[in-house]
């Protein structure tokens, strides 16, 4: 949650030059499986598309002014962006332009930060003009 709240602070401070999308993937620490010692919910394995949505209402509370959706229940957006379990994105007219570190080591809001600092850096940059004579 403390990620969560990272990334919200992030997407505020970085509104007027971009949107952001949470996806809720498969749980990574389901009570039923995995089980991680600093847990904040107790949310089994998803058995269906109700139990995740219903797990994903705890992330939409997290972050409550970001849009969020719901991966499917075989798991295609995880796959396609090798999500394993957080991962962040900067994705621009179709094209990747970051891709951070798979999560929880590789999860860097700091990163994702500095490219977004350096691209409104450059939005609010004259641009160069050149005028043949």
């Amino acid at each position: 949650m403390a990620r969560l709240r990272s990334f919200q602070r992030l997407a505020a401070h970085f509104v007027d030059i971009a949107d952001f999308l949470l996806v809720y993937i498969e749980e990574a620490h389901p009570s039923d499986g995995w089980v991680s010692s600093d847990a904040a919910y107790n949310i089994p394995k998803h058995q269906c598309l109700q139990d995740r949505l219903r797990a994903a209402q705890l992330m939409r509370e997290g972050a409550p002014d970001c849009p969020l959706a719901v991966d499917t229940m075989d798991n295609a957006s995880s796959a396609a962006y090798g999500a394993y379990f957080e991962r962040l994105y900067i994705i621009q007219e179709e094209k990747v332009m970051y891709q951070g570190g798979r999560g929880p080591e590789g999860y860097k809001i700091s990163e994702l930060r500095s490219w977004l600092d350096q691209y409104k850096t450059r939005l609010q940059s004259p641009s160069a003009v050149v005028i043949q004579v």
